[in-house]
């Protein structure tokens, strides 16, 4: 189990930085002259008004209707916190629109409704009816869900989808027909115990009759017990559907020689003693949340041959929507559907499923620290798998396709494949990847400026976020005031504090610096003043004998600076061959811009000696090295003496021989845009540069600084590279998300 955990105060940073919310809205196409602006709206806008007018279908091609999903609730059922209103929703809201971009690059708008009418949010979501290509309702309590799905799928020609209710269904119907194939039986002869009688339970028992369970073999229970024939207390039409003939009244009773329970109910409903008395091999879905119904170590003492399954991430097997909702919306708005059937749900169950029992990529064993196989503790796929874009959705498309609601079925299904391929940003798993080596690797991490609130929260998220150890240099009274004052005085007993006056090493590191320094104007009180007063130089001398395993520092101070008291512990010059590589993060692509940090002025050698360093960076980050060597000329035209080096770098690599494409000199555009870059047939790379070698570190940081400040461009970075152990320098703007950043790079030793 992880012990990682979010505090308040983290969880509200979060929502308030950068700015208010968890997403913005920007532009598709060209808003800059006056001309895109007659296109955009008047009068150039009137032409696809008139075209929609003519044959509505068209909105799908002239509006972004056909990606744009409408997030609803009313907040009366928010998570599990109950009845929180409208307003109160808003964060789950927003933060569901977030996953349906993130995980299939949907388009989504959180709404509200401040209402409990059931005639009033049917009245208000169909009249929106028009903008929309899809309807995802959230956090409605039961059975007023029920009552509002149903009315607007009779009501409205685009899907209408309650992913509390099918979302769940349908990861539960994925995992359960792997668990049976796991305990060699059929959906048609077991017997299933469902605990849980509200919208999420109705719809996981719907769809598994549907899916071939027998009615006479589920029995349902509520709060009262067992839903059977006859009864009359806490009942409804929905529970009715599912009243069994029975004798059986608890439970307890009811789980009596079963071979499946799934709960959707409270922490603690199911004991031992139940779990003992089911059939072999048993297969138990607690999906109570925060708390399962039994958790799997209480399950597995009494029955090591149960299959498990919870909606935590913390253990094998989380029943977790974003595994459906996401690519159930992406195939279904891919045709146009005029609604997601049932036909859609279990071809959606289906390919999770059997995705399940694939071998798994590399890079997903890489995110998750393990190699994970088809057997008992993998019966589901995990959410971060790449796969699962191209895999569900034509899989949903297919099945709406032959079912007949899609409004223009997909022709050419491999075509649309390598489209999907193709629609995720490949940062992600990057930043996965980092973020799961960091874990395993443990590192303990010095963060030196201890004084500065944004390090001391980026320590405290690098410790509990299960990295490793975090050692923060400074004054504990500080520390413990800054701690405090960020809402985090929690973390004070958590956090190790190293200061330099108390600690027993001092003499250790003096000695050390003074055999460095003496030869270099430095006398003794220079050295103490240098060891003892100024925490760059403290923490690299930690550093340098093995007092931590990586260091983050420069967030209050200028690299450059910074880099000056580096080197009086390290060789971190540019003979020494350290260099300085920005990673820009921009629109899906990752372009290391380099040299950022160290070389002012470079000859054909540095420029060498860096492309090598930024390609060993970007192997370390799972590129494959294409570096341009950036210039305003392109291959020899126009000619300047200023441009000469750049064009004779790439010959010295030649000399060299290493093993990464490189080309030069060459213009930015040309470096990065295909259709550009095929106007030189003759140019090495085989595709768009991902590093570009910059003429001059002033030219380089320029260029970071303008990417970042016009483009919104994140940075991470400078990475220095070439130095004997991983030191990492912020920039003074850096925020604690940064500053972690920079934290999993270290443990990762990129650029070591």
């Amino acid at each position: 189990m992880s012990n990682s955990r979010v505090t308040r105060e983290e969880a509200l940073q979060y929502h308030h930085e950068p700015t208010p919310g968890k997403f913005d809205i920007t532009p598709s196409v060209p808003m800059t002259t006056q001309r895109d602006l007659s296109l955009a709206y008047s009068p150039g806008v009137a032409v696809p008004c008139e075209a929609i007018h003519e044959n509505p279908e068209t909105a799908y091609d002239y509006t972004n209707k056909g990606n744009l999903v409408a997030v609803i609730s009313n907040g009366t059922a928010v998570l599990g916190l109950g009845n929180l209103g409208a307003l109160a929703s808003k964060p789950v809201m927003e933060g569901k629109a977030v996953l349906f971009k993130r995980f299939a690059d949907v388009n989504a708008i959180d709404i509200e409704l401040d209402s409990i009418d059931v005639d009033e949010i049917v009245k208000a979501v169909k009249l929106m009816e028009p903008t929309f290509g899809g309807i995802n309702l959230e956090d409605i309590k039961a059975p007023e869900c029920f009552i509002i799905e149903q009315r607007l799928k009779e009501e409205m020609d685009i899907p209408v989808f309650h992913d509390d209710q099918h979302g769940t269904a349908v990861i539960t119907a994925a995992g359960l027909l792997n668990a049976l194939e796991m305990s060699g039986k059929k959906i048609e002869d077991v017997k299933i115990v469902l605990n849980g009688a509200g919208a999420a339970g109705i719809a996981c028992i719907e769809l598994v009759k549907v899916m071939g369970a027998r009615h006479e073999n589920c029995i349902v229970c509520d709060t009262k017990g067992v839903i059977y024939q006859g009864r009359t207390d806490g009942m409804n039409q929905w529970k009715s559907a599912h009243a069994v003939k029975t004798d059986r009244r608890t439970l307890e009773e009811a789980m009596d020689g079963a071979d499946v329970f799934l709960g959707v109910s409270a922490k603690g409903a199911v004991t031992q003693e139940m779990v003992k008395r089911m059939a072999p091999d048993p297969v138990i879905f607690a999906m109570a949340n925060p708390d399962p119904e039994i958790t799997p170590e209480e399950a597995h003492e009494v029955r090591p041959d149960a299959i498990v399954a919870t909606g935590r991430s913390d253990y094998p097997n989380q029943v977790n929507n974003v595994l459906g909702f996401p690519y159930l919306f992406r195939g279904a708005l891919d045709i146009h559907a005029r609604a997601i059937n049932d036909e859609m749900k279990i071809a959606c169950a289906k390919a999770l499923a059997a995705l399940a029992r694939e071998d798994v990529p590399d890079e997903v064993a890489v995110a998750y620290g393990k190699k994970l196989t088809f057997g008992r503790d993998y019966i589901i796929p995990t959410p971060f798998d790449p796969r699962l874009i191209y895999t569900i959705p034509p899989a949903v498309a297919k099945a709406g396709s032959d079912s007949g609601v899609a409004r223009r079925p997909i022709i050419d299904m491999e075509r649309y494949t390598a489209n999907l391929k193709s629609r995720m940003d490949p940062t992600y798993s990057i930043i996965r990847s980092l973020n799961a080596r960091a874990r395993a690797a443990q590192a303990t991490m010095i963060f030196a400026e201890g004084d500065d609130p944004h390090v001391l929260r980026a320590a405290v998220a690098y410790q509990r976020g299960n990295f490793g150890k975090a050692l923060v240099v400074g004054r504990e009274a500080d520390v413990k005031q800054k701690l405090e004052a960020a809402g985090l005085g929690d973390a004070v007993p958590e956090l190790e504090v190293v200061n330099a006056a108390t600690t027993e090493h001092l003499a250790e590191y003096k000695a050390f610096l003074y055999q460095r320094l003496q030869r270099k104007g430095f006398d003794r009180h220079d050295i103490h003043r240098l060891a003892a007063r100024d925490r760059h130089v403290f923490s690299s001398l930690m550093l340098a004998h093995g007092h931590g395993d990586g260091l983050i520092t420069g967030a209050t101070r200028k690299s450059a600076h910074v880099m000056d008291l580096i080197n009086h512990v390290f060789d971190a010059k540019a003979e020494d061959g350290a260099v300085g590589i920005t990673a820009l993060l921009h629109k899906g692509r990752i372009v290391l811009i380099a040299d950022t940090l160290v070389h002012e002025w470079p000859d054909e050698h540095d420029l060498a000696d860096i492309a090598e360093r930024a390609a060993a960076v970007a192997r370390s980050l799972g590129l494959e090295p294409r570096v341009a060597f950036a210039s305003f000329s392109t291959f020899g035209y126009p000619i300047s003496e200023r441009a000469e080096k750049m064009h004779l770098a790439p010959d010295v690599l030649d000399e060299r021989g290493v093993d990464f494409e490189y080309d030069g000199e060459m213009t930015a555009d040309v470096a990065l845009n295909p259709d550009v870059m095929a106007r030189y047939p003759f140019c090495r790379l085989s595709g768009p540069a991902n590093i570009l070698v910059m003429p001059a570190r002033h030219s380089a940081s320029i260029s970071v600084k303008m990417m970042q400040e016009l483009a919104g461009a994140t940075v991470i970075g400078p990475i220095l590279a070439g130095v004997e152990k991983p030191i990492q320098i912020c920039s003074t703007n850096s925020t604690a998300n940064d500053i972690l950043n920079m934290a999993v790079l270290a443990a990762n030793k990129v650029g070591g």
